[in-house]
């Protein structure tokens, strides 16, 4: 009798094991699906000096562009390189999740000579990477970041009069 309590308390034990192991040993062996996060963005050329976007703004193709998060306290913590394309357009491949840093979409280099000078406010761009914050995709869009030309072109005093409040 002592025998068939101890087999029966035996298999009550292996049965708790296999329950409770079993799903952590047949997932836990594999590998987590990776977080990728792709950041797309445009970098273009200010020609009026506007500070922003106009019908005369054209897209740089060839600029460099970086995604780089931080810690809060400053400390840098990955950075990843992208170059734009015919349109002007960049995709940035970022690993990871990053709740807890604050991320960036930066301009590097123009290949423009007419157009290095970054646009002041335009140079980066704050992205959130991470899915803990409601958006499904994985593609994160940062704004436009902008150099601008050295002097406007001749027909921009013109083109600026659509933006003037004055009728």
């Amino acid at each position: 009798m002592a025998n068939c309590k101890i087999s029966v308390a035996f298999s009550v034990v292996s049965v708790f094991l296999v329950i409770c192991f079993l799903p952590a040993s047949v997932f836990g062996g594999r590998a987590a699906p990776a977080v990728r996060f792709t950041v797309q963005g445009r970098v273009f050329c200010d020609t009026c000096r506007a500070g922003f976007e106009t019908p005369a703004t054209t897209y740089i193709e060839g600029a460099k562009v970086k995604v780089e998060c931080r810690e809060k306290t400053g400390v840098k913590t990955c950075s990843y390189d992208g170059v734009t394309d015919s349109s002007g357009t960049f995709n940035i491949v970022v690993a990871d999740e990053h709740e807890h840093e604050i991320c960036e979409a930066m301009l590097v280099s123009s290949p423009d000579v007419g157009c290095k000078a970054e646009v002041p406010g335009r140079e980066k761009s704050r992205i959130v990477l991470s899915h803990n914050n409601g958006i499904s995709s994985d593609i994160r869009f940062a704004n436009s970041l902008g150099y601008q030309k050295d002097t406007p072109l001749a027909f921009c005093s013109e083109l600026m009069k659509i933006y003037s409040q004055d009728d």
